[in-house]
């Protein structure tokens, strides 16, 4: 097994990484919440059939009383109605302040779970069990918990650490693949801004195979990179930022599909590649970095365009959540493995990515 701490004072919790960690997770949940009488298990219509019954046997073995709710999958439930849907399940099954709510499943499900942990009752404990790679490199850890609003993604939200991470690489088996290359966009993100080493393991690795042989190293070096820069920061006021690398467009890349055509993943892919021509053309990022990013990306079978008309993109930036004072913190890339931010006025903002928008028509 291998663990990783993430050090918040007064928040401290473990990530554990094994695989058949499901059947284990009674014994880990029970040790962190020793009080607690009741779980609401929360998953997806994907994950349900796979592993609910499974893992609800692991937490009955340890003397739990468990209901599951099982939500649709996909964007969509990440909504004000899914979330009232929760709040009056959990509070029927008799949830209690101090009992717990364990999401199991992708980045969709440990949104939602979260947020409604944080709000049902005041905030009760909170479990992560992910089971899609991005939710296990990336959401399920520093307790960023959100729902969406019709004027885009996330606006709703707060930071709800869990009490402990349970990742499980065998459910990564079961992914199709179009969801684990999905995943893969937030693992390269990790390589860009921090570990150039990765990037390059990344590369060498080269398909789905070559990175479920390194599957371990590959989880423990993205959690311990973000647990690092979440210990340092954890409400995003600055080092942060940096795990928002290709997201600020990758946000609009979602908005132009409706949440529907282009995932997370996909969307962040070609975010990245912006990101990198961005800081080429203010001078900042080296212009081979883009073509790096890109051949990467293309091993993994993530896009390089995804076609977003202007006024979306606009729109999406001006509503970006790093912005205040009339100005945003854009993440850029000094070097592969260094990433930084940079100030920039909306309008100055705007006004590159219009003439990027430009260049990539028609690509």
């Amino acid at each position: 097994m291998k663990t990783l701490s993430v050090a918040l004072p007064g928040r401290e919790y473990e990530i554990y990484i094994e695989s058949g960690l499901l059947d284990r997770a009674g014994e880990h949940i029970r040790a962190v919440c020793p009080r607690a009488k009741r779980l609401s298990v929360v998953t997806d219509s994907n994950v349900a059939p796979l592993y609910l019954q499974r893992v609800q046997n692991a937490l009955a073995s340890a003397g739990f009383a468990v209901e599951g709710i099982v939500v649709p999958a996909g964007e969509s439930s990440k909504s004000l109605e899914m979330l009232g849907q929760l709040y009056g399940q959990m509070l029927d099954f008799g949830l209690s302040r101090t009992d717990a709510v364990v999401a199991l499943g992708g980045g969709v499900v440990g949104d939602l779970t979260g947020f409604a942990a944080a709000t049902v009752l005041r905030g009760v404990d909170f479990i992560q069990i992910p089971t899609t790679l991005l939710a296990q490199v990336d959401s399920s850890v520093g307790g960023k918990v959100a729902i969406d609003l019709p004027a885009g993604k996330n606006l709703a939200g707060s930071f709800w650490q869990p009490k402990v991470v349970l990742m499980d690489p065998d459910c990564l088996n079961t992914l199709p693949d179009a969801v684990f290359c999905d995943g893969m966009a937030e693992v390269i993100k990790y390589g860009c801004i921090r570990d150039e080493a990765f990037f390059r393991l990344l590369d060498g690795c080269g398909s789905r195979a070559g990175v479920m042989a390194h599957i371990e190293q590959v989880l423990h070096t993205c959690c311990a990179i973000k647990a690092d820069i979440v210990r340092a920061d954890e409400r995003e006021s600055g080092l942060r930022m940096l795990l928002n690398f290709g997201h600020t467009i990758g946000h609009a890349f979602e908005v132009a599909g409706a949440y529907e055509k282009w995932t997370h993943g996909q969307a962040v892919a070609v975010g990245m590649l912006w990101a990198a021509r961005l800081g080429a053309q203010l001078g900042v990022t080296p212009a081979r970095i883009e073509e790096e990013i890109a051949a990467l990306l293309a091993k993994y079978d993530l896009p390089r365009h995804i076609p977003c008309p202007w006024n979306v993109m606009e729109h999406a930036v001006c509503r970006d959540k790093k912005r205040g004072d009339g100005g945003i913190r854009v993440v850029l890339l000094n070097e592969l493995g260094q990433a930084c931010t940079r100030a920039m006025e909306i309008p100055d903002l705007l006004t590159n990515l219009k003439e990027l928008h430009g260049q990539r028509v028609g690509l």
